[in-house]
């Protein structure tokens, strides 16, 4: 049925007052925005629920019997809430998540903040490693969790796709390349390159991206991982390639993330966990926020 429980308040205000200008001042609306609610919930039931006058305003038959109804739907849902609440407030223990460092400034904080709100008795423990580290962790069951770029072929992870993110080139405001609205992979030849180290998950969708392509720029300086990277070209010693979360998400740091193509490289971001073992309802409710976080960015 096409109303709400803003309808149902407003109902009831009405039916406890026995005036609309009462009810409209209790609930700080006017008159027309409360009648137009019970309007709505009138038409959404097919019933009147009042006799209206010039003088007074009174419930009809059916509006009678549906006042102990309505009542009822407010106390069950308040009752449902404040256990809900209690039960959250109540929740303790110890969530452990790993996760890539690149994708911490972009999903994290919008989620640790109101997780924490909402269980102040469960404490987070945020492992920040590279994608390896973070498939190991899980697979061991050192963490309840992951959020990461691989695991879809691993037989004992669920991965749970959240985004697909594209490698950009890193550089600073000023160098040859910001002017740039995309670069391709040969345009990075002859310029200062930081690349990541063999063995980095990064790395290798890189080079297999990159199997038939002749020409690849050619680096001068190595790093283990993309944070490591991303403060060099931030010093202005070189450009990288990163993925485009591995930037910080505010303005401001002197960086730019300009499109790479020919070829396109791109990873998908996702939580991963251990196939046929549930997780714990404290890490269950952060598993499911920061899919809703993942939806919100598509």
């Amino acid at each position: 049925m096409n109303f709400d429980l803003a309808d149902l308040r407003a109902f009831l205000a009405v039916a406890d007052l026995g005036s609309f200008k009462a009810a409209s001042d209790a609930m700080f609306l006017s008159q027309s925005a409360l009648s137009r609610r019970v309007d709505k919930l009138e038409e959404a039931l097919g019933v009147a629920l009042f006799t209206r006058t010039t003088r007074k305003v009174e419930l009809t038959t059916l509006g009678r019997m549906f006042v102990h109804k309505a009542r009822n739907v407010i106390n069950e849902l308040e009752d449902a809430m404040l256990g809900i609440q209690t039960v959250a407030e109540r929740l303790s223990g110890e969530v452990t998540i790993a996760c890539v460092p690149s994708a911490v400034g972009h999903f994290l904080p919008s989620v640790v903040g109101p997780y924490h709100e909402r269980y102040p008795g469960i404490r987070l423990r945020i492992v920040d490693e590279s994608s390896g580290d973070v498939l190991l962790a899980v697979t061991r069951g050192d963490a309840d969790f992951g959020l990461t770029y691989i695991g879809t072929q691993e037989p004992d992870i669920d991965f749970c796709p959240l985004i697909e993110e594209a490698f950009v080139v890193a550089c600073r405001k000023g160098h040859p390349l910001a002017a740039r609205r995309s670069v391709k992979w040969k345009d990075l030849e002859g310029f200062d390159y930081i690349t990541l180290a063999q063995g980095s998950g990064n790395r290798f969708l890189i080079d297999q991206a990159l199997a038939r392509l002749q020409v690849r720029p050619r680096w001068y300086c190595e790093v283990n991982h993309v944070p490591a990277l991303v403060s060099l070209v931030q010093a202005g010693l070189g450009i990288g390639v990163v993925p485009r979360m591995a930037l910080p998400p505010k303005p401001g740091s002197g960086l730019l993330a300009i499109p790479l193509t020919d070829p396109v490289i791109t990873r998908t971001l996702g939580l991963i966990s251990r196939r046929g073992r549930p997780l714990a309802p404290a890490a269950q409710f952060l598993f499911d926020m920061l899919i809703r976080r993942g939806t919100a960015k598509l």
